[in-house]
């Protein structure tokens, strides 16, 4: 498959799912958006993912580049009924480009918790052989909080009702990351706007300590993200 990826800042790429695809022999075109990358035509590509990024949704006038994404996320699901994933602003994008709405939390989740699947989300194809209870890395402040139409809660947990979401049959938003590799939270610590909401989280000595803190979880978050790689293409291939 050709694999068109909106990236939003060079730290916050496709992580092991690069592997998974450079193994499975899809081809990736990364789109830099915030570095001034235009949109290719969405014709030519097969899959649409949506990786995060530290900026809101909402911050159009900052980010102009968000309007003509969020256009360009509608047209893919709407107009050429395409496959669609999206972790963390990706969620959080899909969700506002098909008429949804994303706010801030009252307190960020940071750090390691829990996402349980709905009863929807049990029977979804994208978590097969997974759950009922996943332990995932989060790192964000805002949520969605109103669902867009044909939207479905996947998975949800006390902090975030909206830890999963699909719309239709073939677009999935995940808010928990599932990218990660032993060098995802060193490169994101060293942005200076993520480590300062990760000082505000979790204090300076558990911020600092947060990457020895996660390697004893990163196999089995591979081994998470592996089974949904597996559960995406097999879904998005069947007639």
């Amino acid at each position: 498959m050709k694999i068109l990826v909106f990236q939003h800042l060079a730290v916050e790429h496709p992580g092991i799912f690069r592997d998974f695809w450079r193994e499975a022999g899809h081809t990736t075109h990364i789109i830099p958006l915030d570095e001034g990358s235009q949109i290719p035509p969405l014709s030519d590509y097969d899959l649409l993912a949506v990786m995060g990024g530290p900026m809101d949704v909402w911050e159009t006038e900052k980010h102009q580049w968000l309007i003509p994404e969020m256009a360009a996320i509608r047209t893919w699901i709407t107009d050429l009924n395409r496959p669609y994933f999206g972790i963390c602003l990706g969620h959080q994008l899909l969700a506002e480009a098909l008429g949804g709405k994303t706010g801030l939390m009252t307190t960020p989740e940071v750090g390691i918790t829990t996402a349980t699947l709905t009863p929807e989300g049990r029977k979804d194809p994208l978590f097969a052989s997974l759950g009922p209870d996943l332990q995932a890395f989060q790192w964000h402040g805002a949520e969605v909080q109103t669902l867009p139409p044909n939207a479905t809660i996947l998975a949800a947990n006390p902090a975030c009702p909206v830890q999963a979401m699909r719309i239709g049959t073939r677009a999935w938003g995940i808010q928990f990351h599932i990218e990660m590799t032993p060098t995802t939270a060193p490169d994101w610590a060293a942005i200076p706007a993520y480590a300062a909401s990760l000082n505000t989280a979790l204090g300076p000595e558990r911020a600092k300590n947060l990457p020895v803190d996660l390697a004893p979880h990163l196999p089995d978050f591979a081994k998470m993200a592996r089974q949904i790689n597996d559960n995406l293409f097999h879904a998005i291939k069947a007639p």
